[in-house]
Order: C-alpha cells, then structure tokens, then sequence
C-alpha cells in the first residue's frame, strides 16, 4: 500500500473515532467511549505508517528529505502532532470525552490535506536542505498540537460552566454535560497543555533562528512568520504570567487559549497563504 491510501485510512478513522466520541456523549456507554480510543489508535499508526512511507518514496526519488517541507506534509504531521498528545493526555487522564473536542482538528486538518492540497513530492529549495528543517518544525507542531489539545479541552469548559450557571439552583451541570469532566480538571488540562506547547513552541522559535542564520546569514529579519510566531509566543506567556501571578484560572483563562489558539493557526495558515515573505514556500 502507498502513502496515499495509508493518509485516506488515516481521515477515516480519525472521522469515525470524532463520530464515536460524540456517540460516547450522547449514550454514556464505557464500551462506545473503547471503541472511539481504539479509532483513534488506529489512525495514529495509520497516520505514522502513510509518514514513514512517504519519507521513504522520497529516499526512493534520491530526494531523501523527512516529509516536512510542503503545507501538505505539514499538514498531515500536525494532525499527527495532535493525536500524539491526545492519546498520551488519555493514557494519563483517561477523560475519553475530551475526544470529542480534540480529534475534529485532526481529521479537519486531513480531508482538508487530502481534497485540496498537492501532494506531490518534490525536491527541496535550496533553503529547506538543513538539518535544522526537522528540528524546527517537530518542536514547533509539536507545540502548536498542544495548544490545539487546550483549546479543544477550553472550549468544554466555556460550555460546561455557562450551563452550570444556568442553572437555576447551582447545581452541576446533568444530562449530556455530565460526561465531561469537572470544570476544575478542564481548567487544569488547559494549563497542562500549555505547559507542554510553550516550551516546545519556544525550541521551535530558537531552532527556527539558527535555520535562519544558516540559510539567511541572519538569525532574525522580522518577516511575517517570525513576527506571528513571536505574537503567539508573548500570548501563551502572558497565559502562564497571568497564572502564576494573577491568579488567572477559569473562564479568563479558557479564552486566552482559545484566543491563543487562534492566533497559532493564523502563524500557521495565514501567514503562508495570505502574506509574502521568506515562508511561502511553506504554502507551495
């Protein structure tokens, strides 16, 4: 089997796991919550395999460079990227509902990779051939799939607690809502989360500089991406100075990521394909 057909098991598991996850909500059945974990697993070694393969067709073209140079291979890491911390975050918590919030940016992130971008793979632009092209960009999705992990996980807190607001008597929120978890753990795993994309995003930025240095003879230039990058750097530092200081938790704390979260995707996507600069071939 190809690559190709690897990535396509790969959307489609991850599209079933997003579906079961809901299905999950919805019945409250623990046997429904094994079958959208197993799903996931499944498209996570399906989405390793079609990466492995595709790096080997590179060698096989004498080309010879990790996938991680077009906006397609990019693409199909960070949803790699995504179920990476994920399924470790279930491992540790098993809060299979979460689920439900993280794994539609995966399969999000591959119908769109598969239905409209190239997938051809080509050789490297004289920029691009460094070492420093793998460093930079697995600490850097690495980063960003964290952050997506805390927007998916803040997104269920905003909902669960203006439903327990709603509440006429203060009680926790019944129903469908009583399958996520308490707003305490939500808020702790948003800021677990961050405490893993940040440093990752920070080696992302410093292994970005020194790839600039090489390639660019300067190690900062203030083009578009460096400039967004450093944007969503001072966000999520603002997120942890404003808890460690301020005391900042909950609902402040639930819309700065997702605010944060935002503005990685722009850095990511906008960047690439509205702005010109030294990055776009990253939209190519």
């Amino acid at each position: 089997m190809t690559s190709s057909q690897f990535f396509n098991i790969t959307t489609v598991a991850y599209f079933a796991s997003m579906v079961t996850f809901v299905v999950y909500i919805a019945s409250r059945n623990k046997a429904v919550s094994l079958v959208a974990t197993l799903l996931a697993w499944g498209g996570f070694a399906a989405n390793t395999i079609a990466i492995g393969l595709r790096w080997k067709a590179s060698l096989d073209l004498g080309y010879g460079h990790a996938p991680l140079s077009n906006l397609y291979e990019s693409v199909v890491f960070f949803c790699w990227s995504i179920l990476l911390i994920y399924l470790i975050f279930d491992l540790k918590y098993k809060q299979r509902a979460i689920g439900a919030f993280v794994l539609p940016f995966a399969f999000l992130g591959m119908i769109w990779a598969q239905l409209q971008l190239n997938s051809a793979i080509e050789p490297l632009v004289p920029a691009l051939q460094s070492n420093w092209l793998t460093y930079h960009v697995i600490t850097c999705f690495i980063g960003y799939a964290a952050f997506a992990m805390a927007c998916g996980v803040s997104i269920m807190y905003l909902i669960k607690v203006g439903k327990e607001e709603q509440s006429a008597d203060d009680s926790p929120a019944g129903g469908i809502l009583s399958m996520f978890p308490s707003t305490k753990i939500l808020d702790d795993l948003n800021y677990k989360a961050i405490m893993v994309g940040f440093p990752m995003l920070t080696l992302g930025i410093i292994t970005g500089a020194a790839w600039a240095n090489y390639a660019w003879g300067t190690y900062w230039s203030w083009d578009p991406k460096e400039t967004w990058s450093l944007i969503v750097w001072f966000i999520y530092a603002a997120f942890l100075h404003a808890r460690f200081t301020r005391g900042w938790v909950g609902r402040k704390a639930a819309w700065l990521s997702i605010f944060g979260f935002a503005a990685t995707i722009f850095c990511y996507l906008g960047v690439n394909l509205v702005l010109s600069g030294l990055h776009s071939y990253g939209g190519s």
